[in-house]
């Protein structure tokens, strides 16, 4: 039987890190560019969500934005990512490459051993839920495509724009250990966005496995407790002494 002391809330990130976000932004810059397999897909991505990060800070998006912001904070970040990549976009290719990622983000399956973790933690009787930021419907659309809603209970998942806090909100964090009566200095976070899902949940006084994939760098002096590269290394991490009787 478990001791308070021995159940831990484990709590995953959603884009990108139970799923690869990549896909939806591959075949959108494939389909209105014409990139070719040979581009750097994995670079892109990696600077496409440091921007989605950056100007959302800049603009100071809140966890419930004013959507014409939003709007113009997605456009910007395919401008200035390909900027990047000595491929100014062209009027008009900016919204298009947004309507063509957003109608591929419900065309996604989650990374290999990630739900088999999950469901090994809830049997060895830990708190197993998600963190994510994102408007609410849309984030509940992405769950529902990766059937998350049979896996994980509904009280054990949080969307920014359904609580209020965004990461990396420490709020966002003390209102789940709140709500599922869990404490900071036993809870475990695994993200892949540094600004976001690491300096978020360190600050928040968490755990942390930095879900790193993509061989990303640290923005800032913040340090993961962990970091992996596959939900096997993942899983290793997340294997506790036997529960006490």
């Amino acid at each position: 039987m478990n001791t308070t002391s021995d159940v831990k809330a484990i709590f995953f990130d959603v884009d990108d890190t139970l799923y690869d976000h990549l896909q939806p932004l591959r075949g959108a810059l494939q389909d209105v560019l014409g990139l070719s397999e040979t581009f750097d897909y994995a670079l892109a991505y990696h600077r496409f969500r440091y921007y989605s990060d950056w100007l959302s800070a800049q603009e100071d998006l809140s966890a419930v934005p004013e959507p014409d912001a939003v709007e113009r904070m997605r456009r910007r970040r395919f401008e200035l990512t390909m900027e990047e990549f000595g491929m100014p976009l062209q009027v008009g290719q900016a919204q298009e490459l947004q309507e063509q990622y957003l109608g591929r983000q419900f065309e996604i399956t989650p990374f290999e051993g990630a739900y088999d973790l999950i469901r090994r933690l809830q049997e060895e009787g830990h708190t197993v839920g998600l963190i994510t930021n994102g408007e609410g419907q849309h984030q509940r659309r992405k769950l529902e495509a990766l059937d998350v809603f049979s896996l994980v209970d509904e009280t054990q998942i949080f969307i920014s724009g359904m609580v209020g806090y965004a990461k990396p909100d420490g709020r966002l964090f003390k209102h789940v250990n709140q709500q599922t009566e869990t404490a900071a200095h036993n809870s475990y976070y695994i993200g892949d966005s540094w600004r976001n899902d690491v300096a978020g949940a360190v600050d928040a006084g968490w755990k942390v496995i930095w879900f790193n994939h993509r061989g990303a760098l640290p923005e800032s002096d913040h340090e993961p407790h962990f970091t992996a590269q596959s939900y096997e290394e993942i899983s290793r991490i997340l294997t506790f002494e036997p529960a006490r009787a």
